[in-house]
């Protein structure tokens, strides 16, 4: 790979990094559409990007832990389910073409709603939902995550904000924590199947830890509860944009 090449992609990684972490994602879908811009291998876009989550969703829920915008009670039961799941669909590569069109759809729908005048309950008002259901969802987003090579923020956030089950603020650390655990699940799966990494990796990681800790700077201090719901939406805009255009 050509040292510019390597360059842009660092640094649109990084920029990636920055947006992602601001509202406790780690970047993954950004990552896989820009390797894809640049033809790296198919058979290490996954894994790569995976690797990149491990990296800013553990620097991020510390971050987030740290400053209070956690709830563990609530993330627990996601967690148990989706870490399984993630590791066996790890296993067995979702064709881009099944899951591309139904994933940008649920994400134009989320973002929607979060931009939607009318006031959400997650931001006065959150209350958690049965154990059971949030079983369930894990291991729905976990199976996704492993298929796709994502972390699941981007499906839990929305989910926890549009069924009012938590505030913005502490979302996003209940999302980092999830996503660290569920990526390194996926990666593990992966690497069972995949096993290479490119030998850029060093740049990228680079790239995505600057991002990391500009974005949560920004998510803890300088963003309020309904800027949050805002910049989320951006974020699952543009995923959504990205994965119908391929």
């Amino acid at each position: 790979m050509e040292p510019t090449t390597i360059l842009m992609i660092a640094v649109l990684m990084g920029l990636g990094a920055a947006l992602y972490t601001s509202v406790g994602h780690a970047g993954a879908s950004a990552y896989l559409a820009i390797m894809a811009l640049f033809a790296v291998e198919p058979e290490v876009m996954r894994p790569t990007a995976l690797v990149l989550n491990v990296l800013v969703a553990s620097y991020a829920t510390v971050r987030y832990v740290r400053a209070g915008r956690f709830n563990l009670s609530l993330l627990l039961p996601f967690v148990i389910a989706a870490i399984p799941c993630a590791f066996i669909a790890g296993r067995f590569p979702l064709p881009p073409e099944l899951y591309r069109p139904v994933v940008a759809v649920v994400l134009l729908l989320a973002a929607v709603r979060l931009l939607w005048p009318r006031p959400m309950r997650a931001l006065s008002d959150p209350k958690p939902p049965h154990t059971g259901l949030r079983l369930v969802a894990g291991g729905a987003i976990g199976t996704l995550s492993g298929l796709t090579g994502t972390g699941g923020g981007i499906f839990l956030s929305p989910l926890i904000l549009l069924m009012g089950w938590e505030t913005p603020q502490k979302t996003s650390g209940v999302s980092s924590a999830f996503i660290l655990c569920v990526s390194i699940s996926g990666l593990l799966g992966s690497l069972t199947t995949v096993g290479r990494l490119p030998t850029e990796l060093p740049w990228f990681v680079l790239a995505v830890a600057v991002g990391a800790v500009v974005g949560t700077f920004v998510g803890i201090q300088r963003l309020s509860g309904p800027r949050l719901l805002q910049a989320l939406a951006v974020v699952l805009l543009i995923a959504s944009a990205k994965l119908a255009l391929g």
